[in-house]
């Protein structure tokens, strides 16, 4: 997640402003609650480590991220779907070799200095990974008859951070590479702050939400799998108070994914 206060590239590893959002906070473990749910690590195109990021699923060969989980320098990327990445099977390639690589492309209206307006980016997969399930792109405006109040909640899952403190106390951060899973509820949708691309999700000890490392990640609607948006920003640098979704029921995030990515879905 990106935090409206730097750019710490969606990776515990980089740097933070909006920033880019990290990792599950107050959550629980997932399990195999959405095992469609991965990690990514996008790498240059000499293999060299950038960041990492987490995602969903959408088709055997199509995983949506967050834009700034996909901009340049990163030409490629890797993807582990275990859901503990840290102390998974032994040899499982991280950060280098996931269980599937691919290529990543980013809104063609991406810009790095306002990258939570256009902040969607995808990955096609260099081979089919096949599930039982895969996460499901919203109807287009879906969200707008949403009203903020406890009872509108998400389901915000993601592979981030899931303790951080201000820099006196970094050294109790908490950053396993494990898939988790949060319950924020909706505190502004079409507002002035957020405009039309936003979502502001509660982010506390009482309902769990974002960090670092969970850029890209879904917060489906409620407890479907549709994917109302992907966690894109922070409002501060220790992950407290709201969490920032980028929309994917806007047109112009579905017409770029449909008219472009139509065939892998």
């Amino acid at each position: 997640m990106r935090r409206l206060i730097t750019a710490l590239i969606a990776s515990i590893a980089l740097v933070a402003g909006a920033l880019p959002a990290t990792a599950v906070t107050d959550g629980t473990l997932d399990g195999d609650g959405h095992p469609y749910v991965g990690l990514m690590v996008a790498q240059t195109a000499k293999g060299d480590v950038l960041w990492r990021c987490s995602g969903t699923l959408v088709s055997e060969t199509l995983f949506l991220t967050a834009g700034h989980c996909t901009e340049s320098p990163a030409e490629h990327v890797e993807i582990w779907f275990d859901a503990d990445v840290e102390s998974g099977p032994a040899g499982n390639g991280y950060p280098n070799n996931g269980d599937v690589g691919g290529t990543p492309y980013t809104h063609p209206d991406y810009d790095p200095d306002l990258f939570y307006v256009r902040d969607v980016g995808v990955v096609v997969l260099d081979e089919p990974v096949v599930m039982d399930a895969y996460g499901q792109l919203p109807t287009q405006d879906q969200l707008d008859s949403l009203r903020p109040r406890r009872s509108t909640t998400f389901t915000s899952v993601g592979y981030g951070l899931q303790k951080s403190f201000p820099d006196a106390a970094a050294w109790k951060e908490q950053a396993d590479r494990i898939r988790m899973v949060a319950h924020p509820h909706l505190l502004q949708v079409n507002t002035g702050f957020t405009g039309d691309q936003s979502l502001l999700l509660s982010n506390n000890a009482n309902t769990g939400g974002t960090c670092f490392g969970d850029s890209g990640g879904p917060n489906f609607i409620g407890d479907s799998n549709v994917v109302a948006g992907v966690t894109s920003f922070g409002l501060n640098s220790t992950c407290a108070g709201t969490g920032g979704v980028m929309r994917v029921d806007r047109d112009y995030v579905l017409d770029w994914i449909y008219g472009e990515f139509g065939d892998h879905l």
